[in-house]
């Protein structure tokens, strides 16, 4: 959250810079100028509680000089229960005024940094498979930073990156030819994104678990094993509240006190680990790695939340509100969203001056752990109407699918600044008579690997027409060191990559047989809202 100080002119604030990011942000400008009034309102009332406690004092040395001259003080005293009773009252009036000022607040976004391209389009691939013809009248405003390819090394152009669009199989008829996986048997049993990875694909998964956590070992990050539930106190400090109700899972209980919610990520709980504490300069930066299931709602709301987001902006999203919650995953957003995969997370605390310096090294990190997989990438700088609220910039990593000719998010880097230590007053340094602010430590996250999306990126990479590669990073992780993986299953004629061999005529989608009678695209474009229904 930002400081209320920064809303005030007069205590060295400059709320037009806050409304300038929120004009960035795409979000309510107006709230400025309604936490601006709240201020005043809420400091009104303070001021009155502390008057009523000068009259209190006042009376309170009148009754003294009655009870030395032996005289009747019970008018006095009278008078002053009288103030007391006024006086709480106030208070309490300023403590229900100042809830409702740091709610205001928290719905502000921190400061969009000035190298955040501005602009309300993206276009949010939902990993369904859709014809060119269908994207190619989307226009997507994230900023290229850089790619990489193991032909070209990094690259400051993205059409030099070394990434073609193959006629090959799908990441999930790879994983099904492997025997890696049963999606049949784990829709029976979980329901809808539910799947059973098995054999080369479980083995697969856990090697880049374990390579994923030595790769940052050797960087210096602690691992930590952290809460999978968070009480919901902790939780309001370091989540964006209207998360609550849209990604996490909450554990009821019938002390509300006790409420808890399953974590989404792993900063959530190292964040909150450090709650309240002052952490000495010397003792930065601390960087911390750890090992997280996924835990949220979004496989099964997010994409609906999308689909019900303001007009104005431009994306593309697949809606699975309409298919009552539930589809076959293989055909639409196949195996790279399946809901029991595991995150390896980066998660940083530094000094203020030093977090920007931070926040490259970790993408950096992230880079360096692709490059070493030999997955060709790009880095995009995240729109300002896209990013989170605690987030002032975000990277991301996008790897290339070559079945689609697509790039696809893999990894996640924000730089939050002092949004969630302020809310958990994490300080650092030492603060002089001087200092009109408290200085908090700057805190940033960033993935390096959900398992679930790189194994499928490797999938596509790595498929020959006779079994699949392994990189040679994971083989010392998997018994025997193996190099190749044959193919023992068959697919079947009407596979994915059979359709999209028998190359539908333009203006048409084809998307196969799904588990329920229809699927629907939904495409939202200015004030346009279209379904596209296919069988």
């Amino acid at each position: 959250m930002l400081d209320v100080q920064d809303f005030i002119t007069e205590r060295g604030g400059e709320p037009e810079k806050i409304r300038e990011s929120q004009r960035k942000r795409h979000a309510p400008v107006e709230l400025v100028d309604e936490i601006i009034e709240l201020y005043e309102v809420h400091r009104r009332t303070k001021y009155g509680a502390s008057q009523i406690s000068t009259k209190i004092n006042a009376v309170q040395k009148e009754i003294g000089a009655k009870k030395k001259a032996k005289e009747d003080a019970s008018e006095l005293l009278q008078k002053k229960a009288d103030l007391e009773k006024e006086k709480k009252s106030e208070e309490e009036s300023a403590a229900e005024k100042e809830l409702v000022l740091q709610a205001k607040i928290k719905r502000i976004g921190n400061y969009v940094h000035a190298s955040v391209p501005t602009s309300n389009t993206e276009v949010i691939m939902t990993h369904c498979i859709l014809p060119a013809f269908l994207l190619s009248s989307f226009k997507d405003d994230n900023a290229f930073i850089r790619g990489w390819s193991l032909e070209t090394g990094i690259v400051d152009s993205e059409q030099a990156i070394k990434a073609e669009k193959l006629s090959c199989l799908t990441h999930h008829e790879v994983l099904a030819r492997i025997d890696g996986y049963d999606p049949e048997r784990g829709v029976k049993v979980q329901g809808h994104s539910g799947v059973f990875i098995k054999n080369w694909g479980a083995r697969l998964i856990r090697a880049l678990v374990d390579y994923g956590l030595d790769f940052l070992a050797d960087r210096d990050y602690d691992e930590i094993d952290t809460p999978h539930m968070m009480l919901k106190k902790p939780m309001e400090k370091t989540c964006q509240l209207s998360e609550f109700e849209e990604t996490l899972y909450h554990i009821s209980e019938e002390v509300e006190q006790n409420e808890k919610y399953l974590i989404a990520t792993s900063e959530q709980p190292i964040s909150a680990m450090h709650d309240g504490e002052w952490i000495r300069e010397k003792e930065l930066p601390i960087r911390s790695l750890a090992l997280v299931p996924f835990l949220t709602t979004l496989s099964n709301h997010h994409i609906d939340m999308l689909a019900t987001a303001p007009v104005t902006e431009r994306r593309l999203v697949l809606t699975e509100k309409m298919l009552g919650g539930s589809f076959e995953h293989i055909n639409l957003s196949s195996s790279e969203r399946l809901s029991n995969i595991a995150k390896i997370e980066q998660f940083l605390i530094t000094e203020p001056e030093k977090s920007w310096e931070e926040f490259e090294k970790m993408i950096t990190v992230s880079e360096e752990f692709y490059q070493s997989l030999g997955l060709p990438y790009r880095i995009v700088a995240i729109v300002s109407a896209a990013l989170n609220n605690a987030a002032a910039k975000k990277y991301d990593l996008e790897a290339w699918f070559p079945f689609e000719g697509k790039f696809k998010e893999l990894v996640s880097c924000s730089n939050c600044t002092d949004y969630q230590s302020r809310a958990l007053e994490v300080r650092c340094g030492t603060k002089s008579q001087t200092d009109a602010r408290k200085k908090y430590v700057h805190m940033l996250n960033c993935t390096l690997t959900a398992t679930g999306r790189t194994l499928c990126c490797i999938m596509e990479n790595y498929q020959t027409e006779e079994g699949l590669r392994i990189p040679e990073v994971l083989r010392p992780y998997l018994r025997g060191s193996p190099e190749f993986i044959p193919f023992t299953k068959e697919l079947s004629k009407d596979s994915t990559s059979q359709r999209a061999k028998a190359k539908p005529e333009k203006g048409s989608v084809s998307v196969g047989k799904v588990a329920t009678p229809m699927a629907v695209i939904s495409i939202e474009t200015g004030t346009q809202f279209a379904n596209l229904t296919v069988q």
